[in-house]
């Protein structure tokens, strides 16, 4: 085998391993003190985040607490091809959600209410540490009005 051609090959293994790479796995816990939550929702208190590989995707558990105690205990599995699937469990505002990865440190989300007014946009982006994270989050609630809300996360 030719130099160059171990060369070409070299390189397209680190392509591939990069483009697999998915720093948002882990297990994330909220850091309310650095959150904006939005207005006319009760804002969430405490709140785990747990984000698994799962094939070409991921698998994600929520579970927390909102000031007014309210649980939240939600699940999904879903791809990053941007298709959506259905968020299970009780405390979020969506019930449907499909995700695209951007790049190793950054996924994209579109979420909605089947039959309710709830739809918003996410973008989960890792810090350059990769000790924490925001989740961005731009829609309109279930009571129709716009929101803006940025959730911050350290890595546990």
């Amino acid at each position: 085998m030719t130099s160059s051609l171990r060369m070409m090959i070299a390189t397209v293994a680190m392509a591939a391993v990069a483009f697999c790479a998915d720093n948002t796995l882990g297990t994330w816990k909220l850091n309310a003190a650095k959150s904006k939550p939005a207005a006319g929702v009760s804002p969430i208190k405490n709140s785990t985040v747990v984000r698994v590989a799962a094939g070409v995707g991921v698998t994600t558990s929520v579970k927390g607490e909102r000031t007014d105690g309210t649980k939240i205990e939600a699940s999904y599995t879903a791809k990053y091809d941007g298709k959506p699937v259905k968020v299970s469990g009780s405390g979020l505002a969506y019930d449907t959600l499909a995700l695209k990865q951007v790049d190793a440190d950054t996924v994209t989300d579109i979420r909605s209410k089947k039959g309710g007014k709830y739809a918003a946009t996410g973008t989960f982006a890792v810090s350059k540490d990769g000790k924490s994270a925001t989740l961005s989050t731009k829609g309109t609630g279930a009571d129709g009005k716009p929101f803006e809300a940025m959730t911050a996360y350290d890595k546990h």
